[in-house]
Parts: structure tokens; sequence; C-alpha cells
């Protein structure tokens, strides 16, 4: 039955589903698991788990899943890069006329208004294929605090206290809600930044189809306040902080001989 109306993004099926949403968003199912948790006091973990993986690639310079907007503002992903990149670059530049323009950086929501409203427009007309990537946007701005969403490519968005996306993000979101729960006395707020990270190891650990967690497989980065300051930070994990954060929770696992 799909196939008749699986040309185009503008025809509705019978059933009135889209199907060229629905398989970039298969295509996203596929990807590298991408999860963040919120600690609304302290901070966003965000952590990603690589598709490609080569002792020849240069780590500190190349990035496939986190990648920073602005200095409040940073973006997983997970689908095709390629289409990821050219809204990345898209988020930077309405920020830096934004920027231009106000002398300030725009509010979280506006970042994910904007290229969700984009987004959504690929759904729309003739000729043009939906975005096949998801984003999970974690940022911080003086009107609302700290703040987690998700985006797909039909435009859609939600705010999160944790969520995950890519492959086998329906296991991920399960034990994340129960480590969670576990490590939280009365509500959520009382999950601080070393918790987050903590519980973002430990679920990527149980739901990772590789055997064994290690730096080169994993993308890791926060977002916190500065405690002088007072202003957002972003900090991008390397290679060397993610095996020592593995072996501190005993999850970094040697490579069978």
């Amino acid at each position: 039955m799909s196939r008749r109306y699986d040309s185009r993004t503008t025809i509705f099926s019978p059933e009135g589903r889209l199907y060229q949403v629905e398989y970039a968003l298969e295509a996203i199912a596929h990807a590298g698991t991408t999860l963040a948790i919120l600690s609304p006091k302290e901070g966003i973990v965000l952590l990603a788990e690589r598709k490609i993986i080569s002792k020849l690639l240069e780590s500190s310079s190349n990035s496939e899943k986190i990648y920073k907007i602005n200095d409040q503002t940073i973006v997983s992903v997970a689908g095709l890069t390629a289409d990821a990149e050219i809204l990345i670059d898209r988020m930077r530049n309405d920020c830096q006329q934004y920027l231009k323009i106000y002398n300030k950086l725009p509010n979280t929501m506006q970042v994910v208004n904007k290229v969700c409203d984009f987004k959504q427009g690929y759904t729309q007309f003739g000729g043009l294929r939906p975005f096949g990537v998801s984003f999970l946007f974690a940022g911080y701005d003086s009107l609302n605090g700290f703040q987690l969403y998700s985006s797909n490519p039909s435009g859609n968005y939600s705010g999160w206290l944790a969520t995950s996306i890519g492959e086998n993000s329906s296991s991920v979101q399960t034990l994340l809600k129960q480590e969670l729960n576990a490590n939280s006395t009365e509500s959520h707020n009382d999950i601080t930044l070393d918790d987050a990270l903590k519980i973002a190891l430990k679920v990527l650990s149980k739901t990772s189809d590789n055997t064994h967690l290690s730096a080169d497989k994993l993308e890791l980065a926060s977002l916190s306040l500065q405690s002088n300051t007072n202003k957002p930070t972003i900090k991008l994990y390397t290679p060397k902080e993610i095996d020592n954060l593995l072996n501190l929770h005993d999850l970094s696992k040697k490579e069978e001989e």
C-alpha cells in the first residue's frame, strides 16, 4: 500500500501517514545512540556513541555526534551527519545574526523553534525530502535556566528531563527512568551533574551493541555554570578524560585478545 504514497513528502496515505517522514525516522533508528540527562540546578550531560571508528581518525578535530552552536547551546545528533551539518551551520548563522542585531544570544527555545520550523517546511513542498536527522538540544538562558529538548525530521520538538535518540532509544529511555527513580529521593531536581554523568555512562554500557565502552567509541559533553561568573560553560571531554571516567565507574573493559 505504501508504494503508491511514498514518492512525495506532500502525499498523505489513506491512513493519514507521511511515509517519507517515517523513512527518515527509520534512518535515525539505525544511528548511534545519543542520550542526555538534565540536572535542573547544575547542568546537562550529553553522551553519544560513535558509529565511525578508526585509529586513523584525529579525534581532537573530528566530531560525529556533538556540536557547539553558541556559548550556551550544544546539540547531539542521530541520523545522517551530512544533513545534520547543514542544519548546524544554519543554527550557528542564525545565532550570529541575532547577536549582531540584539547584542545578545537567543534563548534556547528560539534556537529550537527556528530550526524546527525550517525542518517542517521540508515536509510540505514537492521536490524536497525531510532531513534525516534528530537533535538533542542542551541549552541555558537566564529566563528559563537549563533546558533539554529533542526534535525529529517532522519538525516536532519537546522538552525532557532525560531522553534518548538513535539506536536502542526505547531501551535507553526505560533504563533512564529506572536509574533516575533510584537516584532521586524526592524529585528529579535532586540529581547532580555528577549523578547525571554516572547514570549516562551506566545506561549506555548496558544498552550498547559494542562489547565494551572506550573513549574512541564515545563523545561526551556537559553544559554547566561557572562558579565565579555564573555564566554557562561548555565542556567537551577529551578521549583521555572519557577513559578516566570509565575507569572511575568500572565501565572500561579490555577487549579480549
